[in-house]
């Protein structure tokens, strides 16, 4: 769709950001979203697809996709999500990603714009059972920059893979820097008390 293109050029003319982006080393990937602390990410987040010719597909929570803004977050690639019941939902995306392969899922792991202690480990779940890499997608307000980062793929073991995460959002500070949670998954601390 070439107007998307476009509407992307556009923002990124007149935005306070800058677009710094790597090109995605991969056709499909968990596409990480982070610092998650606003609501200006989302928008951003479709300017980097949009520019990079990406056409994303998102989990949002299931309100969002309320009348009269439902069919519109649908058609912008979302996927809603009920955080009340999210039993089964990383076995769903994992299924629907097999099914369509060439997919480039955003996840924003940190799972609220608040600060909090963990990340939700599903991104690293459905990279991990679909084979697919991480591309590291970021929002960085202390240099105004925002794009795509690199391309990594996860080992499977759990420490390592988040080490690599910490370092690249170590310096990255998200629109309300003081909301971001750091990289870290509950998984790590089992590991290190078990």
């Amino acid at each position: 769709m070439i107007v998307r293109p476009l509407i992307a050029r556009l923002f990124w003319a007149l935005s306070r950001y800058e677009f710094r982006s790597q090109a995605p080393q991969a056709q499909s990937a968990v596409l990480i979203g982070a610092p998650h602390t606003s609501n200006w990410d989302f928008v951003l987040m479709l300017a980097i697809a949009w520019r990079q010719g990406i056409k994303p597909k998102w989990l949002g929570k299931h309100t969002l996709f309320k009348r009269p803004f439902g069919p519109v977050m649908r058609a912008l690639g979302g996927i809603p999500v009920n955080r009340a019941n999210p039993a089964g939902l990383v076995d769903e995306i994992v299924a629907a990603i097999r099914k369509d392969p060439r997919t480039m899922l955003v996840i924003t792991p940190e799972g609220t714009r608040h600060k909090g202690t963990h990340w939700k480990s599903g991104f690293y779940r459905i990279a991990r059972e679909t084979g697919l890499p991480l591309v590291l997608g970021y929002v960085d307000s202390a240099t105004r920059t925002s794009g795509l980062g690199p391309t990594i793929h996860l080992t499977g073991d759990v420490s390592s893979d988040m080490d690599r995460l910490r370092e690249f959002y170590a310096d990255k500070r998200g629109i309300r820097a003081d909301d971001f949670t750091i990289p870290r998954l509950r998984e790590e601390d089992e590991l290190t008390t078990g």
